[in-house]
């Protein structure tokens, strides 16, 4: 049972106990190392439904020298299984939180796709189709911005309404495709894996400009806001503003702003309790 797959009280609890040991570890780092050649990222929560496809997605890019999977079971399974890939990725085996120290050191990028599911909240990649998806995580709070698709599209308000509203949902819908039996998995970890590899690039020198749900002032009165940041070798370099918005979508915003209000309170709450 890795973290992503225990019941609802045991898994919040013993995430709360390995992002307490994350941060612990976070703030007694004093200097960025050099991450121009040999890049680590740490995966937590790897044995998951999520993290097992994500793995193998990370094995695959040759910008990472070392790719570290921790989870409180199964790790060294699915270590062994990566092991037969012929990618120059070195892969380590951390098991429970004795061995989470060891996950996390030197690590110039560290992915949790652990606790309850999530909607990732990024640019949307469809062969050469960019769509910036702000906001939130779930629900009313993902806001497609439609407006400002690359290539420019001509849709109607009724197709960009039912558009939205299918962006909105695809969560939900892959759980219904699914029978209740899982929830969007392998889309999560191929969206994952784009970001993280974005990550990795921008360590090494190569900027790029992301959809990533961090600290902003971007949205009056909301702390944490998903938009788009440009990425560097510090991380996060620039919080950008949303740019034009059509008016249909600054009132899908303002719909937005009081679940998200409630969601990131809930997560200050969480993290405040591990604490």
């Amino acid at each position: 049972m890795s973290l992503a797959s225990m019941p609802g009280s045991r898994a919040i609890l013993t995430l709360q106990k390995t992002l307490l040991g994350f941060q612990k570890y976070a703030t007694s780092v004093q200097s960025l190392r050099n991450s121009s050649s040999a890049v680590k990222v740490t995966l937590v929560g790897a044995s998951g439904g999520i993290g097992q496809p994500l793995a193998l997605l990370l094995k695959k890019n040759a910008s990472i020298a070392h790719l570290a999977l921790y989870d409180i079971v199964g790790t060294p399974g699915v270590c062994a299984d990566l092991s037969h890939i012929n990618t120059p990725a070195k892969v380590t085996a951390h098991m429970g939180p004795n061995e989470l120290s060891a996950a996390l050191k030197d690590a110039d990028v560290v992915v949790v796709p652990a606790g309850v599911p999530r909607k990732p909240v990024q640019n949307v990649d469809v062969t050469k189709t960019k769509i910036p998806v702000v906001g939130g995580h779930s629900g009313v709070t993902i806001v497609p911005l439609l407006s400002q698709c690359q290539p420019k599209v001509q849709l109607s308000d009724g197709e960009i309404k039912a558009l939205t509203e299918r962006i909105q949902e695809a969560g939900t819908e892959v759980v219904k495709a699914k029978a209740g039996a899982g929830s969007a998995t392998l889309s999560m970890a191929l969206a994952a894996e784009y970001f993280v590899g974005s990550l990795v690039n921008a360590l090494k020198g190569q900027k790029s400009v992301q959809c990533a749900y961090v600290r902003s002032d971007v949205v009056q009165g909301l702390e944490y806001f998903a938009g788009p940041v440009e990425l560097g070798p510090k991380g996060v370099e620039k919080i950008l503003p949303l740019g034009e918005l059509s008016s249909y979508e600054k009132q899908l915003i303002e719909k937005a702003i009081p679940d998200l209000k409630k969601e990131i309170a809930k997560g200050v709450d969480f993290i405040k309790k591990g604490i």
